[in-house]
């Protein structure tokens, strides 16, 4: 027997989408926003943000890889400066790194994230933004705060198409909406 799974629906920007809700321990349930390959999603997500962070005091971007590349690269564009990835594992060629580890709510697993040595001396001493795709339990965004810290980065802001779970952890984002974490009782 098949179950229809569950969906929540989202609008950013007049781009709606229904985004599956995803089991991520037992009775708890999240809706899983997957940019990669959504180009209407994230060039509007991307005009709504480049608007909300209008006034801010920011001089580059930085994500962590994977799902909002896309974004970064959109939002870089569309307020005219560059970006940095962390990325979630090494290679040699990243030279000596810097590192620090976080927890990945959809994987359960720690993820380490990494900061080219090439890009260490694009960030050191500049104001930057943080940016997500969504802001769940703050791992992530704690593991880039641990990096950006080390690397002499100041962060001034930090964005998300969507902050997730308990709003009153997110007050400082930036963020285009916020997704509720859906719990059976």
């Amino acid at each position: 027997m098949s179950t229809t799974p569950d969906y929540y629906p989202v609008e950013v920007a007049g781009v709606k989408r229904q985004l599956r809700l995803f089991e991520i321990k037992p009775g708890v349930r999240i809706a899983i926003l997957n940019i990669l390959g959504d180009t209407a999603f994230v060039q509007a997500a991307a005009a709504a943000l480049a608007e909300a962070l209008k006034g801010r005091d920011f001089e580059l971007l930085v994500t962590a890889e994977a799902k909002a590349i896309p974004l970064a690269q959109a939002l870089g564009e569309a307020l005219k400066m560059n970006y940095i990835v962390l990325r979630k594992s090494y290679k040699p060629y990243m030279g000596d790194a810097l590192r620090s580890e976080t927890l990945s709510i959809t994987t359960g697993e720690p993820q380490t994230l990494y900061l080219d040595e090439k890009d260490r001396s694009q960030i050191r001493g500049k104001k930057v933004c943080v940016l997500d795709d969504v802001i769940s339990t703050g791992s992530t965004l704690q593991g880039m705060r641990l990096i950006l810290d080390k690397a002499g980065a100041l962060i001034t802001t930090e964005a998300a198409i969507f902050t997730e779970g308990d709003r009153a952890l997110w007050h400082d984002i930036v963020a285009l909406g916020h997704l509720p974490m859906f719990v059976d009782e």
